[in-house]
This record gives C-alpha cells, structure tokens and sequence, in this order.
C-alpha cells in the first residue's frame, strides 16, 4: 500500500469520553483485549492472504477495522477500511499485511503513551 494515511494516529475525542463514561480501568481492560485479540486478528488475515481467498481477507480486515476503531485507532481503522476492499494481487496484500503488523504495533504503543499521559 503506497497511500501514507495522514490522519491522528488516535481518536482522542472517543477515548475521553471513554475514560469518562467508564472510567480508566475500564477502558485499560478493553485495550488489552484488543491488543490480545489483534495478533488473531493478523493471523486470520495471514491465513487468508496464504490460501488467496478474497472473501476470507475481506471479512478478518473487516473484523480488525471494527476492533480498531471500537477502540480509536483511527489511523490503523482507515488503513484497513482500504485493506477490507483490496482486490490486489497476493503479493501486494502481502505487504499491506506487512505494513499492517507495524502499523498495529505502532498504533498500540502510541495508545500506550495516550493512557500513560493521562
């Protein structure tokens, strides 16, 4: 994938009201359930781009971008609304997956220093 994403890496907006409506435990418990779930997440998306099947990319994207954005990763949300949609050749989706990995790495250690700060 060529596209830079230029967005806030954060939905900081979401995650406050996050933090005030259900307080910072809370919130902590449901980013480290993303951040257990998002390796199966990658995994699934791993096993579809290795069996070349379409159908199963577009649903495990589908499901990651849905995790991602529940919990305002914005930048990593809008990358796999285009990931979701790709119809590109297995090497390419190769390297979006592997574009993906470091970008979910990144996203949960900027949400890491996001909490941290608070």
């Amino acid at each position: 994938m060529n596209r830079h994403i230029e967005l806030p890496s954060l939905d900081e907006e979401l995650l406050d009201g996050y933090v005030q409506n259900l307080g910072q435990d809370i919130v902590k418990q449901m980013f480290a359930l993303y951040s257990q779930q998002s390796s199966v997440y990658l995994a699934d998306i791993e096993e579809a781009l290795l069996s070349d099947n379409a159908k199963l990319w577009q649903e495990h994207c589908h499901k990651m971008k849905g995790a991602a954005g529940s919990v305002g990763l914005k930048s990593l949300h809008a990358r796999l609304v285009i990931m979701e949609k790709s119809t590109d050749c297995t090497i390419k989706k190769a390297q979006q997956l592997a574009e993906l990995n470091i970008h979910n790495k990144q996203s949960i250690a900027d949400f890491s220093d996001w909490f941290e700060a608070l």
